[in-house]
């Protein structure tokens, strides 16, 4: 990928130009998605209504040695508008496990969020499509999964670590401690972690540290390894 700064249409950059395959049946969201993206400096190399286009557009790509960066895929797509959209993105993660795969869905489905991040949850991420609204922390979130890092909704975030069947470790968590691994789940930075909680960095590092501790986990210097740790923990 490459570099990227500067502005477009009045819109700032981000640093890194990706490329994306976006999969919504609705025409209007996806080129409403593509204009989002296309606005912000990135490349939009298809846009399919059906998850059988999705699949046989991404083989085409990559055969032609021009995989995309990430996928951005409605969970529910046509012909039934059930589970084709989330099945194709899982069969995309097993096929081409290089490729970041973001699913936007209407409500929180846990069943597929759990199953999205089965295995491995490198380059993955689950929103609403009511974040889509914000446009910079969307954006961001398709940068951020086609980098191989993790954007999950707060709200996916919340129903995971809820109903985590390891309720007797996080018990021993304290509330901030809490509050902070939610962010961290979401794919936030340490910094990003302070300025949300309006405290300082070295806050943040001393209670990542605790939360390690309790978890059993080995701390990493890597924000984006220790993501992965605490998402896999939570979903193995």
């Amino acid at each position: 990928m490459l570099g990227k700064t500067g502005s477009l249409r009045g819109l700032e950059r981000v640093e890194d130009k990706v490329r994306v395959v976006i999969a919504e049946d609705s025409v209007l969201l996806r080129e409403g998605l593509t204009r989002l993206l296309t606005d912000r400096g990135h490349d939009v190399v298809a846009g399919v209504g059906d998850a059988e286009a999705l699949i046989k557009v991404v083989r085409e790509l990559a055969d032609e040695g021009a995989a995309p960066d990430v996928v951005v895929a409605d969970v529910r797509m046509p012909p039934t508008h059930t589970d084709e959209g989330v099945r194709a993105a899982v069969r995309l993660r097993k096929d081409y496990p290089d490729i970041g795969v973001l699913v936007l869905s209407q409500y929180v489905e846990e069943q597929y969020a759990t199953e999205l991040l089965a295995g491995s949850s490198r380059g993955v991420g689950y929103l609403l499509k009511d974040r889509v609204a914000e446009v910079r922390e969307f954006v961001d979130a398709v940068v951020r999964v086609a980098e191989g890092g993790t954007a999950l909704d707060p709200e996916v975030v919340a129903q995971l670590l809820g109903r985590s069947r390891k309720q007797d470790v996080l018990a021993g968590l304290t509330p901030r401690e809490r509050e902070v691994l939610g962010l961290m789940a979401e794919g936030r930075t340490n910094s990003a972690v302070a300025k949300q909680l309006v405290v300082s960095d070295g806050a943040v590092e001393k209670h990542v540290s605790n939360i390690f501790l309790k978890l059993g986990l080995a701390p990493s210097d890597g924000d984006h390894r220790r993501v992965l740790a605490v998402l896999t923990y939570l979903n193995s």
